[in-house]
């Protein structure tokens, strides 16, 4: 895996990534940026969003549940002083389907968490993360 990130001005960037997509990043104003693009610590917490949802969706899926949805906000705080690494993140899953047990969707949570998403396992070295689970029944 790579990825190139190049700095156009200010303090704007723009990665390429090994598969060849584009991604923008950029500083608050009062470090020198635009705000034109999230900063490259909301893509880190993003990026571990993307990796857990994903992990649940195909636990789910190969088991084969009825799932519908699945969204994961993140909460997190940072250390007050540099390096601010993350110190804690709340994961909230809200995940929809038919007949979905609460059991079912905690096992696929705490499997991503534990197992598969490597991009929160990475966190966790930095920070403390908790897990909820919310549940919709769909139609």
């Amino acid at each position: 895996m790579e990825c190139t990130v190049t700095w156009f001005d200010g303090m704007s960037f723009v990665a390429e990534t090994g598969s060849g997509h584009l991604l923008a990043m950029d500083g608050a104003p009062e470090a020198g940026g635009r705000n034109l693009a999230p900063r490259p610590m909301e893509l880190m917490l993003a990026g571990a969003g993307g990796c857990t949802a994903f992990d649940v969706i195909m636990i789910l899926k190969r088991g084969r549940h009825d799932i519908r949805s699945c969204s994961v906000r993140l909460e997190a705080e940072r250390a007050d002083t540099d390096p601010k690494v993350f110190t804690r993140i709340r994961f909230v899953y809200t995940v929809g389907g038919r007949n979905l047990k609460r059991e079912t969707v905690e096992r696929a949570v705490h499997l991503s968490a534990e197992k598969y998403c490597s991009a929160s396992i990475i966190l966790a070295h930095s920070a403390e993360l908790t897990h909820e689970v919310e549940l919709v029944e769909v139609q």
